[in-house]
């Protein structure tokens, strides 16, 4: 192993809470977060994903980042020097962003692809119908601009983690906060009247996304709503999937945690209720509730331009702003995916940094390549146990997401609930002096809560 002397850290807490909830803030916020507040009526659906945030994601967080600064090792070595015989937890956890990074970069070349459309005035062109599956069916352009996607992230991640990640964090996300509340403040004041001569407005389309809606409600649509909401927190705060580990590493031994920990929740609950504030409302306004249904990318990449189309002339400015700012996001959340691969490469097999990233780089352009082709030469169709019809990204991403991430979430909390015990996590969180002010809430639901919860949410998965 390196030495951990000299094992590089975030140089303040900002700069490690910035990078933290630029990994949180990625495309499942953006594309995921909104569609399931509409489905899972309205405010509703925001109360409990705020109580599970603040407990649930609470102890999965805290639980990651104390792993990652306590033994100063990538998730691949982490659980394995945090107890002998619990390596293998760190492979699974370790394949987890192997899996992403290359399904990630294909998406990502999605929306440098309309952001360049955007940008050149062609937005009318890419609300067409049949522009996105005809984009993505193509050979030769989609492969072109997911390499350039994952090339930028990669010289970040070659720069390191100062020069590199933290540098890249702190330009970008003030950046991004800025272009998200000022789409989110747009999308309250719009108005549209349709064909038929109804009026819609964005404040109509908010008050659907904040007010609850109980109608219909049973224990099994409340089952439904909660297993989604946290389904959602492995996407927003990017658990279960070695970041956090990662990251918690380069965390010095002084930066209060507690108080780390709280920004990152924060910031990360109030981006995900703008990105409802920014889409909610305008889809309302312009599709009405039935263009509430999309999610994904066909929320995205195909109902989202078509709204934008019928703002008239403001339209192609306001696709250009979204478009950016959900690259923003996609960059700097890929920049966690990759680095939780790297860390784990340097801390394994003592490669350096730029030999490290090279690899991981090589390994996601063939990996890019294959899902591209997914679309085209290598096109198949399957039913996953879940029910859903798959092609080869939706494969990866039900691995990677529905199957590895709860496994490696529940592994965790029998690692630090029953075997090595919390007063691990809680001596490593309070050894810069800090007061663990919710002490007693981990300690529940790190033991009892959350590993019932997990379980129920991987059975979900294959029914």
């Amino acid at each position: 192993m390196r030495k951990e002397k000299n094992r590089n850290s975030f140089s303040g807490s900002l700069g490690f809470v910035l990078t933290a909830a630029g990994s949180a803030v990625g495309l499942g916020n953006i594309w995921r977060f909104p569609y399931l507040a509409a489905k899972d009526g309205g405010g509703l659906y925001l109360v409990v994903y705020l109580i599970l945030a603040f407990t649930f994601g609470f102890a999965l967080l805290t639980t990651e980042i104390a792993i990652g600064r306590k033994t100063k090792q990538s998730p691949l070595t982490a659980y394995g020097k945090l107890k002998r015989g619990w390596g293998g937890l760190g492979v699974i956890a370790s394949l987890v962003p192997v899996i992403i990074m290359p399904y990630y970069c294909v998406i990502g070349g999605w929306v440098v692809k309309y952001f360049l459309a955007y940008l050149t005035g062609d937005g009318t062109a890419a609300a067409a119908d049949g522009y996105f599956t005809g984009y993505i069916t193509r050979e030769g352009q989609p492969v072109l601009l997911m390499a350039v996607f994952l090339f930028a992230v990669a010289f970040v991640i070659f720069r390191g983690v100062n020069k590199g990640i933290e540098a890249f964090s702190k330009v970008l996300m003030p950046l991004l906060l800025l272009l998200v509340v000022g789409i989110a403040v747009f999308s309250l004041t719009i108005r549209h009247e349709d064909a038929t001569g109804t009026v819609r407005t964005g404040m109509e389309g908010f008050r659907i996304y904040v007010i609850p809606n109980l109608e219909g409600m049973t224990v099994e649509k409340f089952l439904n709503v909660l297993l989604d909401a946290m389904g959602q927190l492995f996407f927003s705060l990017s658990v279960a999937m070695g970041i956090m580990v990662a990251y918690g590493s380069y965390v010095r031994d002084d930066a209060n945690l507690v108080r780390s920990i709280n920004q990152i929740e924060i910031f990360d609950t109030a981006v995900a209720f703008l990105a409802g504030v920014m889409i909610i409302p305008a889809v309302y306004t312009f599709m009405g509730r039935e263009g509430m249904e999309a999610s994904g990318p066909s929320l995205m990449f195909v109902s989202l331009p078509k709204v934008f189309a019928s703002m008239g002339k403001i339209g192609n400015l306001f696709g250009c702003l979204f478009f950016a700012m959900v690259l923003f996001a996609a960059l700097t959340s890929a920049v966690s995916v990759m680095e939780a691969v790297v860390s784990s490469l340097m801390d394994r097999f003592r490669m350096s940094r730029r030999r490290a990233a090279a690899v991981e780089t090589v390994v996601a352009l063939i990996g890019g390549i294959v899902v591209c082709f997914g679309y085209n030469r290598l096109y198949f169709d399957v039913k996953l146990p879940n029910g859903a019809n798959a092609q080869i990204l939706d494969i990866m991403d039900y691995i990677s997401n529905n199957c590895l991430m709860p496994v490696v979430a529940i592994g965790t909390c029998v690692l630090i609930g029953w075997i090595v015990k919390p007063s691990v996590i809680i001596d490593e969180v309070e050894k810069s002096g800090c007061k663990f002010g919710r002490k007693k809430l981990y300690v529940v639901m790190i033991r009892y809560i959350a590993p019932v919860l997990l379980a129920i949410l991987l059975l979900k998965s294959f029914i």
